[in-house]
């Protein structure tokens, strides 16, 4: 269920990714970590200090990482390969496609410090297009988890998936959304806030910043629809083409390029299916910068007062249509 606004508590995306992966090292014998030289980045240190035998540092050789990854799975295991969202996409791209999702194999891939949640480090360590690259590949699901309880769940249910999973998680510490009644289901979008005049649908951090966008519509007599599209791949075209056939107009807001992303795969199903006014929030064909999280995204036209402003907008067009 959704915790109640204002939200006070946060907690790192990552950290709880990395507490997860002790509780699945408990439950499953099976389960292997993997890391290229980040575990304190990514937290998976917490399962190498109490899994040392299942625990192994590659070093800085992202590709090598996938190809052992490859074949541990192949072997029966349950790996979970770990590095910037950047590294694992570009850096290791290759193997990626080729000895992991080509034979399609049980590893799953986390992509830490995605989007630009790596604000201080800059534009090389910042991912904006590393959607685009896994949802073109075949085979591969891909999850981008809100806040720490949707972490938490979306790598539980990962590991219940034959075959390969992308997982993409921030670095940053963010607000808890969902409580611990939150029913993730992969591939299913999840009804935030009811509404009819249009529908946002939102992942990552930007599931709370759409959030406080719609509470500060609501308060100018606006009320949309508000969708968290956790999974880009498989898409749930149902609750997409639900909404487009029910509100009459759709927003995308992600953390990620404009170019193959959340609001390229919506398009897709809404031009195919059901056209209706649309746009698209991300970043447009550029890459990230340094800075604070919140004021890099602000500078990426991504806040809620810009949510606002383009809901405006998209309204105006719907009435035109």
């Amino acid at each position: 269920m959704l915790n109640k606004l204002p939200i006070t508590e946060k907690k790192a995306v990552r950290v709880a990714y990395g507490e997860t992966l002790v509780e699945l090292g408990k439950l499953n014998e099976n389960v292997v970590v993997l890391d290229a030289d980040v575990s304190s980045s990514t937290q998976t240190k917490l399962f190498g200090q109490q899994y040392p035998e299942r625990f192994i540092n590659v070093g800085i050789a992202e590709g090598n990482m996938m190809a052992i990854a490859a074949g541990f799975a192949a072997s029966g295991k349950i790996p979970f390969v770990n590095t910037f969202a950047v590294f694992a996409t570009l850096g290791a791209g290759d193997p990626l496609r080729s000895v992991i999702a080509y034979p399609n194999l049980n590893v799953k891939i986390a992509g830490g410090y995605a989007g630009v949640s790596a604000s201080y480090d800059g534009a090389t360590h910042q991912s904006v297009e590393d959607v685009a690259i896994v949802r073109s590949i075949p085979n591969l699901q891909v999850v981008v988890v809100a806040d720490a309880t949707e972490a938490r769940l979306a790598t539980l249910a990962a590991t219940q998936v034959k075959g390969p999973v992308y997982l993409r998680l921030s670095r940053a510490e963010v607000p808890v959304i969902f409580d611990q009644d939150y029913n993730f289901i992969l591939g299913q979008a999840h009804l935030l806030v009811p509404g009819g005049d249009l529908t946002i649908i939102a992942n990552g951090y930007m599931v709370y910043k759409a959030l406080e966008a719609v509470q500060m519509l609501n308060q100018k007599g606006i009320y949309p629809r508000l969708l968290n599209m956790h999974t880009v791949k498989p898409l749930d075209k149902t609750a997409v083409l639900t909404a487009a056939k029910e509100t009459g107009a759709i927003l995308t807001v992600e953390e990620h390029s404009i170019y193959g992303g959340l609001g390229s795969a919506v398009a897709e199903t809404i031009v195919q299916n059901y056209p209706v006014p649309m746009g698209i929030m991300g970043f447009n064909d550029r890459f990230g910068e340094t800075g604070g999280y919140d004021e890099v995204l602000a500078e990426m036209g991504l806040s809620a007062a810009e949510i606002v402003r383009n809901t405006e907008r998209l309204l105006k067009r719907k009435t035109e249509h």
